[in-house]
């Protein structure tokens, strides 16, 4: 992998390796873009192929958190951490209070947070070292179970989905297939239960189905039976990739919202999608209620505050798709769009700012 080309294509600012021998630690540090503010993105512990395959996963959610930020409407760029190791054989102490101290060292210009293979307990670590850190204990102020804040922004932006569709935003009365049935979608499905929706679920934990029926009265089907029912909305709320060629011919559904990430295979199935008239809300723009709600702990947690800025989803979706009508495309390039158009904004009144400036101090 040629490094520099890779981080010119994409326009990255900083890759930093970190290394502790003591504890063993081998991270990669990864910040694409800080033009609306300091980067924000997890702290993520696999066990990777190779050492190649880890700097890739780290620019490339790196880059990916620069665009969920910007359309969440964040001052905050994109950054991740990826960490080397099994999350399950690897971890100690040392080794995240040596992480802390690198993030530490970056001086604020990136700032971590809970992801695959890392906890609470683990940002608890870093955090012994650095203030650059979210999703610590409610003990040190944090904002607590992301889960139900995450749902509430995948009902808003559900809802303002389904007024694109249907022509208004109520979902009294509508049927809503949802696919896996973890914490964000348990409490996804008590909000569409409390507004009258009819839900048709399914999991692979038939406790997590037996769950969701006894308590909202849903309808549970087989896995493979999901994508073909007679819903209005179907809500990915599991695994990625499982919008393809196989499951798109065979959804009845006129909105597809949930929580799931990468929920395209390609590119093109988004495509797929438009061509077929398929209302299609953005993954990283409706589940953004999870790292809306870590943000808000960097102005001292305020649940009131946070949760406002959630039902912002609503907002979001409705101008992806306003760009997606006024230049003709698909929404999830509507969705890169909006991310986008902000951020040359801010960047282009940074620059006549700095011009302003260096013009008073030259007595023009």
């Amino acid at each position: 992998m040629e490094i520099f080309k890779y981080m010119e294509k994409y326009d990255y600012e900083q890759l930093v390796f970190c290394q502790d021998e003591a504890s063993g630690l081998k991270a990669i540090i990864a910040i694409h873009d800080t033009t609306l503010g300091p980067a924000l993105g997890g702290a993520r512990m696999w066990t990777y192929a190779s050492e190649e395959n880890a700097i890739e996963d780290a620019l490339r959610l790196a880059r990916g958190m620069t665009y969920k930020n910007a359309a969440a409407g964040l001052n905050l760029g994109g950054g991740k951490t990826v960490i080397i190791g099994d999350p399950f054989k690897d971890k100690n102490e040392e080794m995240f209070r040596a992480l802390g101290r690198f993030i530490q060292g970056l001086n604020g210009r990136y700032i971590t947070a809970e992801d695959v293979g890392t906890t609470v307990t683990d940002m608890d670590l870093i955090h012994e070292e650095t203030n650059y850190v979210t999703g610590i204990s409610p003990a040190f102020g944090s904002s607590g179970n992301p889960s139900p804040v995450t749902a509430y922004g995948v009902y808003r932006g559900m809802k303002a989905a389904a007024k694109e569709a249907f022509g208004f935003d109520s979902l009294e009365g509508r049927t809503i297939s949802v696919q896996g049935l973890g914490n964000v979608a348990y409490k996804l499905c008590e909000y569409l239960h409390n507004e009258g929706a009819k839900l048709v679920v399914t999991d692979i934990n038939q406790a997590a189905i037996d769950r969701v029926v006894n308590d909202f009265g849903a309808t549970a089907v087989a896995p493979e039976e999901i994508y073909s029912q007679e819903v209005d909305i179907f809500s990915p709320c599991a695994l990625g990739a499982i919008l393809n060629d196989e499951t798109i011919p065979q959804l009845k559904a006129k909105v597809v919202a949930g929580s799931a990430n990468n929920q395209l295979q390609d590119s093109r199935h988004g495509d797929y999608l438009h061509e077929l008239g398929i209302v299609y809300a953005p993954d990283y723009v409706i589940n953004a209620g999870g790292v809306i709600n870590v943000a808000d702990e960097l102005y001292g947690y305020n649940s009131e505050r946070a949760m406002k800025r959630v039902e912002g989803i609503y907002d979001s979706i409705e101008k992806i798709f306003t760009i997606s009508k006024r230049d003709g495309i698909p929404t999830y390039v509507a969705a890169n769009r909006l991310a986008e158009e902000r951020i040359a904004r801010v960047s282009k009144s940074r620059s006549q700012f700095l011009k302003n400036e260096k013009n008073i101090l030259n007595g023009r």
